[in-house]
């Protein structure tokens, strides 16, 4: 039912192309409108008149429905981040920004390259933050997109609350197809709620300013309940034949290192307690299936992106950048 759903929508759209003023006379924009105005966010009329200028972007419904991390197997999905270019760009960043990198980690507990690869896999750095108007993106999936169109209508409200906290233009604020801005990619709820003004001079820039994306996304790792010091994945072997049971899609923790072990994987590496939260998984990789146990740390980047070949990508991309970086000479932060 629900991929016959997509498939039609997806159909409709390509058909008909998006023209300005697309939603003016939808009731849930109406709703919207009345909503903030009540609230005092906007005076009467200025969202009606912002409106007037949003086109429905067919791209974006077409893309949320065909998401990599659910069409692409570990094998095909990983050679998109552990590149060379990436890792190369990544320490480059890290040599940049070091102090705040450390500062950040010393804060919040979540170590220098994990926060340098989260960036890394989001934007390249800061190199690729999207071309997508925002508000086209939130007021397409929030209003044409039915399987998501509640969480879309959330993130276009704050959005456009957002747009009058930070001083955003909502007709000239660009990001993902999913709404997502800045170096981080933070969808407009996550820089409300835990984005920081980590540089102190006065404001949460997240699409100019790097040093703020940094605190800020040490911050939302923090927040969404990361463990410093905790390990993150490891490596399993097989060491019975029962092995399929001990895999799980769950995006959480739900077994120990002893349960897993009488399903038959154990870690290949390291010395956990047998009560030790969690999961196994099994990725499809160049020779067969890979199989990894992943720790509460692991599940916590799935907050970012709710897929275990993302998390997988951003900790191993975040190894290959500590390796790399422990070469080279630390440089100072330039603003």
């Amino acid at each position: 039912m629900v991929k016959n759903l997509l498939c039609a929508i997806v159909a409709a759209c390509s058909v008909n192309s998006g023209h300005a003023g697309d939603f003016d006379n939808y009731e849930e924009l109406q709703a919207l409108t009345a909503s903030l105005e009540k609230e005092g966010i906007y005076p009467a009329g200025e969202l009606t008149a912002i409106f007037t200028n949003v086109a429905r972007q067919n791209k974006v419904i077409e893309a949320i429905a065909r998401p990599a991390e659910k069409t692409k197997e570990w094998k095909d999905y990983r050679p998109n981040f552990l590149t060379t270019e990436r890792i190369n760009k990544g320490v480059d960043f890290w040599n940049k920004y070091n102090k705040s990198l450390n500062l950040a980690s010393k804060q919040y507990g979540v170590p220098p390259e994990m926060i340098v690869a989260i960036i890394g896999v989001e934007t390249k750095y800061g190199g690729n933050k999207g071309n997508f108007k925002v508000i086209e993106s939130l007021a397409s999936l929030g209003f044409d997109y039915p399987p998501r169109a509640p969480f879309f209508r959330k993130e276009l409200k704050n959005f456009l609350i957002l747009a009058k906290e930070q001083g955003l233009d909502p007709l000239e604020t660009y990001g993902s197809y999913a709404g997502a801005m800045g170096f981080p990619q933070f969808m407009p709820s996550s820089w409300r709620n835990l984005a920081v003004d980590f540089d102190g001079d006065g404001k949460i820039d997240l699409i100019n300013d790097p040093i703020d994306a940094i605190g800020s996304v040490a911050n939302y790792f923090k927040s969404n309940g990361w463990k410093a010091g905790e390990a993150i994945a490891t490596r399993a072997r097989i060491i019975n034949d029962n092995y399929d049971d001990a895999t799980s899609k769950d995006l959480k923790t739900n077994s120990t290192i002893g349960d897993i072990a009488t399903k038959g994987l154990a870690p290949r590496e390291g010395d956990f307690a047998a009560t030790m939260p969690v999961s196994g998984l099994r990725l499809q990789g160049e020779n067969g299936a890979e199989f990894w146990l992943g720790f509460n740390n692991f599940f916590v980047i799935t907050t970012y992106n709710r897929s275990h070949l993302y998390a997988m990508a951003a900790y191993q991309l975040s190894l290959a950048i500590k390796d790399a970086h422990s070469q080279t000479m630390v440089g100072e932060d330039s603003l």
